[in-house]
């Protein structure tokens, strides 16, 4: 079997690095695009590579003598070659328009010797076999997702590709005739406001415990699930409850049978019915849960990819994200900090699937401590980068889990209201909407629907 070699561009290392000490708009190029020393295979030229970087990070001049004197100064001008193999490479560089393509090419090569590595290092750890198997598929994923991460990022985009982009959505929304941008959840109210959810952003629905902000989230995917009918799917993450529990709630809210009777299986004829014909519904639409407890934003990463080459994906529902696991092994990791990375890895999730992601949250007891018990952003758990990674933050509130005579009022009615504060929205205003609450059968409507 022939020796293997790892992937280099050793002639486009040659040439890059020679054409660096002679012009300097080359330094510069492959500065701003980002290469590393540890881009290179050889290691003559990863020195030669950090002794011009140092040059340019102090606002030198970078030339063969410059670039001799600093590896001189280094240590490592004989390592390298010497004076003789910087004259080598200055003679080989032509011209300096080909930079970019020397610096794609160090580079693709780089991330492909990284990859083997990555991929040795796992097949090592395999067949050692004395990782747990989930932690095990959770470091090999990560490991391959830091790579595909640390490629080059985009260019700038020039002001006429950017603006033409834009006419040409407006014209495509135009066409439609049609105030919904995004993926519609057919609550009149917050789709009036938003626009539907939109599709990169990353919508935090928060409460205080049993104010209802698992009803609230489930009656949002059915709603997008149903207006989006053979669309995408609707992905739901349950950390806290198990998915018959979910099935459940989800078949009282569509059939507006109390949840109580369909726990028991105490049904009427009539409810018998309301239920089958709910189950017949709710089976033809792209709803797809899982209950993995303390699940890993990876493992969520992984599993949404997957669904969405599958089937499409209009959304994402996570219930709630303070029970995602962190990926950290570190003990000196403070849970705040976990949480901010958890939140910008779910606004990293939205925008690379170009999904919506609804993710809830719990709030601090200082709502509590206050006469007006209504929740501020101030109030949102562990951590303000939720806050900030937030496009749309959703602050429920219910009355009548505070007032007695409300909540007997609700109870005579089968209904309350339930008041939703878009305390956040960076794309529009905030401002309160309404909604129908049964808590009895964990059913949310428009809110003038409430006698229908």
């Amino acid at each position: 079997m022939p020796l293997k070699v790892m992937p280099s561009a050793l002639e486009a290392e040659a040439s890059l690095l020679g054409t660096m000490m002679i012009y300097p708009r080359s330094a510069r190029i492959a500065m701003e695009e980002g290469l590393s020393e540890d881009d290179f295979y050889a290691e003559a030229n990863k020195r030669i590579f950090k002794a011009i970087d140092s040059l340019y990070q102090e606002g030198a001049a970078i030339d063969i003598t410059t670039t001799s004197t600093r590896l001189k100064d280094l240590g490592t001008l004989e390592s390298v070659g010497g004076f003789s193999y910087l004259t080598r490479l200055t003679d080989a560089a032509v011209t300096s328009a080909n930079t970019k393509n020397y610096v794609t090419m160090v580079h693709d090569k780089a991330i492909m010797r990284n990859m083997i590595e990555t991929a040795e290092r796992i097949a090592e750890e395999g067949y050692a076999g004395q990782t747990d198997i989930n932690e095990y598929l959770d470091q090999a994923e990560k490991s391959i997702l830091n790579i595909s991460h640390n490629r080059k990022t985009n260019d700038f985009a020039a002001s006429p590709e950017i603006f033409n982009n834009v006419l040409v959505k407006i014209q495509q929304m135009a066409e439609q005739k049609s105030l919904i941008t995004g993926v519609e959840t057919g609550f009149r109210d917050f789709d009036r406001i938003t626009h539907g959810f939109q599709r990169g952003d990353l919508v935090i629905l928060a409460a205080r415990p049993s104010m209802g902000k698992t009803a609230v989230a489930l009656n949002f995917a059915l709603q997008t699930a149903e207006h989006n009918r053979g669309k995408g799917a609707v992905a739901i993450f349950s950390l806290e409850m198990p998915i018959e529990q979910l099935g459940m709630r989800l078949l009282s809210a569509k059939s507006r049978v109390p949840g109580d009777h369909i726990k028991t299986g105490h049904l009427s004829n009539n409810e018998w019915n309301a239920v089958n014909e709910a189950i017949v519904d709710l089976k033809g639409l792209k709803l797809y849960m899982d209950d993995t407890p303390a699940v890993k934003v990876s493992e969520i990463f992984s599993k949404c990819r997957k669904l969405q080459a599958e089937q499409g994906l209009d959304l994402v529902l996570i219930d709630y994200i303070q029970l995602i696991a962190s990926g950290s092994n570190s003990r000196d990791v403070s849970r705040q900090q976990e949480v901010s990375d958890i939140s910008r890895s779910l606004k990293a999730l939205a925008r690379e699937l170009k999904v919506p992601v609804v993710a809830l949250s719990q709030l601090s007891r200082t709502v509590e401590t206050r006469q007006d018990k209504r929740p501020m952003l101030s109030d949102l758990r562990e951590s303000g980068a939720i806050e900030q990674d937030a496009d749309i933050v959703l602050m429920l509130f219910r009355e009548s889990y505070y007032d007695e005579k409300v909540k007997e009022e609700a109870k005579e009615n089968n209904s309350e209201q339930l008041e939703v504060n878009i305390a956040k929205h960076r794309n529009g205003e905030t401002t309160k909407f309404y909604l129908a609450f049964e808590a009895n059968t964990n059913a949310c409507m428009n809110y003038a629907n409430v006698s229908e």
